[in-house]
């Protein structure tokens, strides 16, 4: 199986913008590639809303150092 790619070759690529170009005309290109640009923006944006809504977090302060507990002491054997 050949690649889609592998098949275009310099000048039907050409052919094809020169298509477009009729098509839409020079002007109008321009404002077609940002509109393309800014649906292909939202479409991300839609695919994936918690990585464009949340906002890095700064690394967490480790807590403060807890003073050093001695163990209770068992009272003398005899002594309740």
């Amino acid at each position: 199986m050949t690649p889609v790619f592998a098949i275009l070759d310099m000048p039907i690529i050409i052919a094809i913008g020169a298509v477009i170009v009729l098509l839409f005309g020079a002007d109008r290109l321009p404002k077609l590639a940002r509109s393309m640009g800014l649906a292909k923006k939202e479409f991300d944006t839609a695919l994936h809303p918690t990585m464009s809504s949340v906002e890095p977090q700064p690394p967490a302060e480790p807590p403060p150092p807890q003073p050093p507990t001695t163990p209770p002491q068992n009272p003398p054997p005899g002594q309740t």
